[in-house]
């Protein structure tokens, strides 16, 4: 969270796992299996489950691979 104008906490955007599946552009199974296996931070809000927006650019960002700079033709 980040402070905005009065001192006041800006809320990240919580998503649900429909939601966080449809950005992801995967399905909700994918992003359940995500939360099971510990590799996408989320919250617990009583018996509801919510992604925050920065965790899953975050994670998002953690899987990018970066395009070789030269290709090597020949030995």
């Amino acid at each position: 969270m980040t402070s905005v104008g009065r001192g006041e906490p800006e809320l990240d955007t919580l998503l649900s796992i429909e939601q966080a599946a449809e950005r992801l552009g995967t399905s909700v199974r994918f992003v359940r299996r995500l939360i099971a296996e510990r590799r996408i931070a989320y919250m617990k809000l009583g018996r509801h489950v919510r992604i925050a927006e920065s965790d899953l650019i975050n994670y998002v960002t953690a899987g990018r691979i970066e395009p070789a700079s030269r290709w090597r033709v020949g030995a």
